[in-house]
């Protein structure tokens, strides 16, 4: 019990950092009036989106909770979905909206607050923007841990906090898709007219659709990750814990405890790390970032061979820790290469837009499917590897050790909407030249930071998803998955069809909900006299509603299809056909999601190449096409791809939870 009670102690820990860092954003003033007036808009936005999305999730819930509820009076007693599983899927809700929540509302008090820093110094602009990453990052870190370890001393059954994982996972998938089909549907509008029919720069305030733009950042960016990763966290967490039980029998409780360990060890590690991110040099921001998760990664490994010493006294399962955040790091670092705009791959995808937008995206296209390699043979070593060291009860520890340092690698991706956001205000606002300069350069390395967490978040979703399928495969009592056994070939085909019919659903949904934006923004370049020469407001009120409504409409598809195929498959054609759909969604779920989040980003980076004047610059027919690229690539990286993490994981927890029912 005594360790129960310091893994707590680090959990509040996190939590604590995290309330003061938000309490010493919140108390700095803002002077400038008038990117007040501009931060204020984005945060009444993005908080009237939140709280019209939680609304329609809190339905979800409630039905989903109820059903469950039903399984009481179908079959036998064991055949019940159990009332703690319940409980704890409501409470997995309740915390990941929080964890969200939270997020959201520092992330739009920094914005501003960035953007004024940035008036003193380079370094006065990062502290306080990564500062808003790290509340986010610890929030989610020392909710998750707190909640899975109470629930765990409550309970004494790490099987019964499946739902848990479940209601964090029903609400990332609503929370991904609807901010990543609000963030598009706003960016899409804005490039297509403004940059490109009006030729107005990016964040210029006569652009209609530039305040809704903004608030996309903030939900598809810090309230969508922060859901993603908090599922992911928790979701490993609980595998680790229920294969401790079976694969370690002669350990008691310690296989439960060990993964809350290295949590609570990765916590501390990131503490230390967070606090390293320092630089006044606007070279070496980047480098600042590797120092803080190098170091925090460092601490990680020292911290795990002294936890898992004074548990075991025998070092494997140190090494399968190891081996998880060796491969975050390297699938991290390849997605930096691939999509980074000072490197080879992403200036190749820049230089195809000199002749056109059709070769600029045949070119992102190859790029994504090429990037597919390296992250798939990265994720089969650290399961051959971890299998070897520890079993299957490995497999879920490398996991574990792959998402340890999350509280610096989540506060690492959500700088980046933030200082977009300053960079934003600091053009709408014309807080001068200098100002918006050091802006973009925050911005442009929050670039490379979202997407190095995206990958991290792809690569970590295939080894959860990978412990979640071997702990169904042990809790549904089926022994193994025989692929050529003709149900299990059905379910394993559904299964790899899965994920490309889900991103053809949420694309669709980007496009609709883009075309909606469109219109607008051309009806009011059309009727509002004055807009264009700046003498007129647009307004932006009424293009933040159609983003809003649009996205709340069109994620409800995607999330009854993720939620109803695993139940339809597995009491249709058994508990082993649902292990086959498991796998299968897991094996393209991964590739497609590397290949769009790579080649989404390369389009980005390959526009922000030429708009920093090579290749012609901005307004050139060089540079338009590459808008157009960056248009295709936009719900590829924001959207579809990184709701695919949900995808895969959300099944998995679904099988679980019906798992005593089939």
């Amino acid at each position: 019990m005594q360790y129960e009670y310091w893994v707590i102690g680090a959990a509040v820990l996190a939590l604590a950092y995290a309330a003061w860092q938000a309490r010493l954003i919140a108390v700095k003033q803002v002077t400038d009036k008038k990117a007040g007036e501009i931060a204020q808009a984005i945060r009444e936005g993005a908080m009237a989106f939140l709280a019209r999305e939680y609304r329609v999730l809190a339905i979800v819930v409630v039905i989903v909770a109820f059903l469950m509820w039903l399984t009481r009076f179908v079959g036998s007693t064991e055949q019940t979905i159990a009332p703690q599983t319940i409980m704890a899927f409501i409470i997995g809700a309740v915390l990941s909206v929080a964890a969200g929540n939270m997020g959201m509302r520092i992330a739009t008090l920094a914005n501003v607050r960035t953007a004024e820093a940035v008036k003193k110094s380079m370094g006065n602009g990062l502290a306080v923007a990564f500062s808003s990453g790290a509340v986010m990052g610890m929030t989610v870190v020392g909710l998750g841990l707190l909640g899975v370890t109470l629930l765990w001393l409550w309970f004494g059954n790490p099987t019964l906090i499946y739902g848990f994982g479940f209601g964090a996972s029903a609400v990332a998938l609503f929370a991904r898709v609807g901010g990543g089909i609000y963030t598009k549907a706003a960016d899409v509008g804005a490039d297509l007219v403004g940059k490109i029919e009006q030729n107005i720069p990016e964040d210029d305030p006569r652009n209609p659709a530039v305040i809704a733009d903004n608030v996309g950042d903030n939900v598809g960016d810090v309230a969508g990750m922060g859901a993603d990763l908090f599922e992911s966290y928790v979701d490993t967490l609980i595998a680790a814990m229920v294969l401790g039980l079976v694969a370690l029998p002669t350990f008691g409780s310690y296989g439960v405890i060990y993964p809350l360990g290295l949590a609570a060890i990765g916590i501390i590690a990131s503490l230390v790390g967070v606090n390293a991110v320092r630089t006044n040099d606007e070279s070496k921001i980047s480098s600042s970032f590797n120092r803080g998760i190098f170091l925090a990664g460092g601490l990680m490994v020292v911290g795990s061979w002294f936890w898992t010493n004074y548990l075991f006294r025998a070092l494997p399962l140190f090494w399968t820790v190891v081996t998880g955040l060796v491969a975050g790091i390297i699938i991290g670092l390849v997605t930096e290469y691939y999509t980074s705009h000072d490197k080879a791959p992403t200036r190749q995808v820049a230089h195809a837009a000199k002749t056109g937008a059709a070769t600029n995206i045949i070119s992102g296209l190859s790029l994504g499917m090429f990037s597919t390699a390296v992250p798939v043979l990265v994720v089969a070593a650290a399961i051959l590897i971890s299998y070897w060291l520890a079993g299957i009860y490995g497999i879920a520890i490398a996991a574990v050790g792959m998402l340890s340092t999350l509280g610096i690698t989540l506060a690492s991706d959500t700088y980046g909407p933030v200082a977009d956001n300053a960079a934003g205000i600091a053009e709408m606002a014309g807080m001068g030249e200098e100002t918006r300069k050091r802006a973009e350069s925050l911005d442009a390395v929050g670039n490379t930071t979202a997407a190095i967490g995206k990958g991290f978040a792809i690569g970590s979703a295939a080894l959860t998803a990978l412990a979640l399928l071997v702990s169904y495969i042990t809790v549904a009592k089926i022994g193994s998955v025989d692929v050529i056994h003709p149900k299990v070939m059905v379910g394993l085909f559904i299964g790899g069809a899965l994920p490309f019919l889900f991103s053809a659903f949420s694309m669709q949904a980007v496009g609709k909900s883009a075309m909606k934006m469109v219109e607008e923004v051309r009806r009011q370049f059309k009727e509002i006299p004055g807009l264009m020469a700046g003498t007129a407001k647009p307004d932006y009120k009424r293009s933040v509603d159609i983003a809003t409504t649009a996205a709340l409409h069109e994620m409800v598809l995607p999330g009854i299809l993720v939620i109803a195929v695993p139940i339809v498959v597995g009491f249709t054609l058994g508990a082993e056909a649902l292990g086959g759909l498991l796998a299968g969604s897991i094996v393209t779920g991964f590739l497609l999601a590397v290949m769009m989040a790579n080649a989404g980003g390369a389009w980005d980076n390959a526009k922000k190449y030429i708009e920093a004047g090579n290749l012609g610059g901005k307004g050139s027919d060089t540079h338009k096409a590459a808008v157009i690229g960056d248009t295709v690539g936009d719900p590829f990286k924001d959207t579809s791809g990184p709701s695919l993490n949900i995808l895969i994981k959300l099944m998995s927890i679904v099988a679980l939870i019906i798992a005593p029912l089939l």
